[in-house]
């Protein structure tokens, strides 16, 4: 039998591991995830969220251990997003005593659209407060992080902040909590998260940071992943470090090649990162996914972008990322496009094309090279990357 977990008095978690996803609308989720749910014991029986639709038994079943599920008098729905939202309906019509409660019009705009007019929903607003025995809850909306109706549930009498998609991690575990997973992986996947979810938002991050500075919480119970108990400082520093949008001096160079040319002229200008002191990774993109190199992306401030010419454009996998990079709106970077060719440089003119759109920091024209590359092109190569990251890196 499946079984709930007391994160604190009264307090449990009820949601469903998803041990076997691993693609999360273009996301890789290599460590699978969460759909996290939260029963409060009180005079008032409140579930905080639900979970994605095809685990709604998984969460009836956790909850069933600890109380009827229809004696549930309330459901808050901090997001509509269906992987919180999907078990809604079930719940509904298990309890249908129960008021759910959301934000104010986002959320009951949005439940409505994606579930009908039935359900007996209540709209909360910033500063509303709910009581439900000896435990007041209280509500902050946090628009677009990452979604309109997006809000956070604070519970004040046990010092947990309910945070919706803030702080989440893709992440299947048997533990729940941070300290139990350690904190170098827990991070490794909530600088993933961040960078693949939540990036393009990063003011709104800021705003809702500051919105949540005079609540007193210690812990942190996310809709993703692992719960914060032991090390709440620590995330809320890494958010307030990456939604500030200013990245470090780090370098990173994406490529794809076809006979190699544009492989020797991407190492060249890893090496000549290197040369200059300046930390750098090097990611072809046949082996590389792009919402991992995301996640590297997140913190450099140098984007080097590599194509050869394919049937009169960039290849594929090159085009694939800058797409998906130009959506997740990293901001304040400085571009390197380059690339190889045989009769016209269309590929790495498109790269140059792309991250312009990206409103990217780039030289006058895409540094490229015709046919195969030989030492002097690759020396001339290396010091036109000195001169012109210097521009750059001598005010860092």
């Amino acid at each position: 039998m499946l079984k709930a977990i007391e994160i604190k008095p009264d307090v449990f978690w009820v949601g469903g591991i998803d041990w076997n996803e691993r693609n999360f609308h273009g996301y890789t989720t290599e460590r699978g995830s969460t759909y996290n749910a939260y029963l409060i014991l009180d005079e008032k029986i409140t579930l905080i969220d639900t979970c994605k639709k095809p685990f709604t038994g998984e969460l009836i079943e956790r909850i069933g251990t600890i109380v009827d599920p229809a004696s549930i008098d309330y459901i808050v729905s901090n997001h509509v997003e269906m992987d919180h939202s999907g078990g809604l309906p079930a719940l509904a019509e298990i309890a249908p005593k129960a008021t759910i409660v959301t934000g104010a019009p986002k959320g009951i705009q949005g439940l409505r659209a994606h579930y009908g007019d039935g359900l007996n929903l209540v709209g909360m607003k910033t500063g509303d407060t709910l009581e439900i025995g000896k435990r007041t809850l209280a509500f902050v909306q946090t628009p677009m992080v990452h979604w309109p109706d997006s809000m956070v549930t604070y519970d004040e009498y046990d010092q947990i902040l309910f945070s919706n998609d803030a702080f989440g991690q893709h992440y299947a575990s048997s533990k729940r909590f941070d300290d139990e997973v350690g904190l170098p992986e827990v991070l490794v996947q909530a600088q993933k998260y961040y960078a693949n979810i939540v990036m393009p938002y990063g003011k709104n991050v800021e705003a809702a940071l500051k919105a949540l500075s005079g609540l007193s919480f210690d812990m942190i119970a996310p809709a993703h992943g692992i719960i914060w108990r032991s090390h709440v400082p620590e995330i809320l520093e890494m958010y307030k470090k990456w939604s500030s949008g200013i990245p470090e001096e780090y370098a990173l160079v994406v490529y794809d090649s076809m006979w190699h040319t544009t492989e020797a002229m991407a190492t060249e200008i890893t090496e000549a990162f290197i040369e200059m002191g300046i930390p750098a990774r090097l990611l072809d993109l046949k082996v590389n996914h792009i919402s991992d190199i995301m996640a590297e992306v997140l913190n450099a401030r140098y984007i080097a972008v590599g194509s050869p010419t394919l049937n009169k454009t960039m290849m594929p996998t090159v085009a694939s990322f800058l797409c998906y990079m130009r959506g997740l709106a990293p901001a304040g970077r400085v571009g390197i496009p380059f690339g190889s060719y045989g009769w016209a440089p269309m590929g790495p003119n498109e790269v140059y094309q792309a991250l312009e759109s990206c409103k990217f920091t780039l030289p006058e024209a895409p540094l490229t090279h015709q046919w195969v590359e030989d030492e002097e092109g690759l020396n001339a190569l290396h010091d036109a990357i000195v001169d012109y990251v210097s521009l750059f890196h001598e005010r860092a």
